[in-house]
């Protein structure tokens, strides 16, 4: 007798020969055929995606029958059923999750005392599933809606007929996942029970912060809704930063010379970034804060630290990669060395087969008492016009501490975030003179390309001020 497994182990050998020769045989195909091929596909896809949904929904029910040591999960070595379904099909984890929704919402759990057979939470769009008529992504459009929904049974059996109905083209032809989804939340709006509920008891039901995954253009998406009050606060940390005041009046900005034209290095335009690109910074700035705080819980026995794992070799050489911590995906080394400009380093010498032989920790970490003595000699950011606090500055190393700059106050200043990310490619240069820090702007700052003392403490200010009087 074919088992079911058997004959997707058929069905997969013909699919294997269709896509060998696919390519051939479209090159030389009409449009339409072409077209055809991509829809006969899509559907192929879909009932694939039922039988993944399938066989997870008969997990999660025989999962939900027994203590968590029986659990099929547990038995093999999962945490749960997304990370099991994939390592079955080698599926990204997003769409395992996926996979996971789909079949809490399709599978027809059994009643324990008389053994009956119970409807699924979306009967109607299981069965569109099953036709193939609606995939994974469709069913997960609507489920996804209507997750943590108050609107009852019955209602929702009535947005299920429709949503099935609008997956199959009954009225105005097939619609995709993202046109699924879009309906659903007219349905889910029309049918929510509780449209006199007060707006402050919905916002904290729906209150919520995801943080993505990184995507190929190198970001981290991050999407949510803030409750008013923390985006306020949120919203008043950024403009300390994007838009200081220093005593309640603006601070000085920088003294706008005409450009001259010139070759050397340092010629850079003035600050480009726009609104959007500021408040990153200025997010950054205050997360940057608040784990140098002291005052965040701890993490596995420490204070939440970013590690960068990275060789040592390719520190030293600026080629290679390093890696974030559960981040598959790798970083530069520039970014790396920023990193690291302004936390510790620790040497792990690997062994053959990857033993470790040897820890070390680098002294490159500014104590305390450099830091209290380097705020006081620069008062915050030394860029000009840059008026960030300097509780929240990160201190560089102008001589870099990889090519034998020492850890001592002579040569560290006090820089932003942006600024330190920025010291080597916006114009700025920076020297110790006799253990003061020397300022070279570009030319839309000063045209002379003078070297120029710099601080921002009012101590050292009115100290020199004396001086030259």
């Amino acid at each position: 007798m074919t088992t079911l497994a058997d004959a997707l182990t058929g069905l997969g050998d013909a699919l294997a020969e269709v896509a060998g020769r696919a390519a051939d045989e479209l090159r030389g195909a009409g449009d339409a055929q072409v077209l055809a091929v991509l829809a006969a596909a899509g559907r192929v896809r879909r009932l694939a995606e039922c039988v993944l949904v399938e066989a997870s929904a008969v997990i999660v029910e025989r999962d939900e029958q027994v203590p968590h040591p029986d659990r099929l999960t547990t038995r093999y070595g999962c945490r749960n059923l997304a990370e099991l379904v994939q390592r079955a099909t080698r599926v990204p984890g997003r769409t395992a999750g996926d996979v996971v929704t789909a079949a809490k919402a399709v599978r027809q759990s059994t009643a324990p005392s008389t053994g009956e057979v119970l409807p699924a939470e979306f009967p109607a769009m299981r069965e569109a599933l099953i036709a193939g008529e609606s995939g994974l992504d469709g069913l997960v459009a609507v489920a996804s809606v209507f997750r943590g929904s108050l609107i009852g049974r019955e209602g929702l059996l009535a947005a299920d007929v429709e949503l099935a109905a609008a997956a199959r083209g009954d009225t105005a032809g097939p619609v995709s996942a993202d046109e699924l989804r879009a309906m659903a939340q007219v349905w889910a709006a029309y049918l929510d029970p509780d449209g006199a509920e007060p707006v402050e008891a919905r916002a904290l039901r729906k209150r919520g912060l995801t943080i993505g995954r990184r995507g190929a253009d190198g970001l981290v998406p991050v999407r949510g809704g803030l409750l008013p009050e923390v985006a306020a606060q949120l919203q008043l940390c950024v403009e300390s930063v994007v838009n200081p005041r220093v005593d309640g009046a603006p601070a000085p900005g920088p003294c706008f010379t005409d450009p001259v034209v010139t070759d050397a290095p340092f010629d850079a335009a003035a600050d480009t970034r726009t609104a959007a690109q500021k408040r990153h910074d200025a997010l950054a700035v205050l997360l940057q804060a608040a784990a140098a705080s002291g005052d965040l819980p701890m993490l596995g026995g420490a204070a939440p630290t970013l590690v960068v794992q990275v060789r040592e070799q390719d520190l030293a050489t600026g080629l290679g990669y390093a890696h974030l911590p559960g981040d598959p995906e790798p970083i530069s080394i520039a970014a790396a060395r920023r990193v690291a400009c302004s936390g510790a380093v620790q040497r792990v010498v690997l062994g053959a087969g990857g033993r470790i032989t040897s820890i070390r920790t680098l002294e490159r970490v500014f104590t305390h008492h450099q830091r209290r003595a380097i705020t006081l000699r620069d008062g915050g950011c030394l860029i000009p016009g840059c008026d960030v606090p300097p509780q929240w500055c990160e201190i560089h190393h102008v001589h870099e501490h990889s090519r034998g700059g020492p850890t001592h106050t002579d040569n560290g200043v006090l820089l932003c975030w942006f600024h330190h990310r920025t010291i080597d490619t916006g114009g700025w240069q920076i020297r110790m003179i006799d253990g003061i820090p020397h300022l070279r702007g570009p030319s839309w700052w000063d045209a002379q390309a003078r070297w120029r003392p710099a601080t921002k403490s009012p101590t050292v200010r009115r100290e020199r001020m004396v001086l030259r009087t």
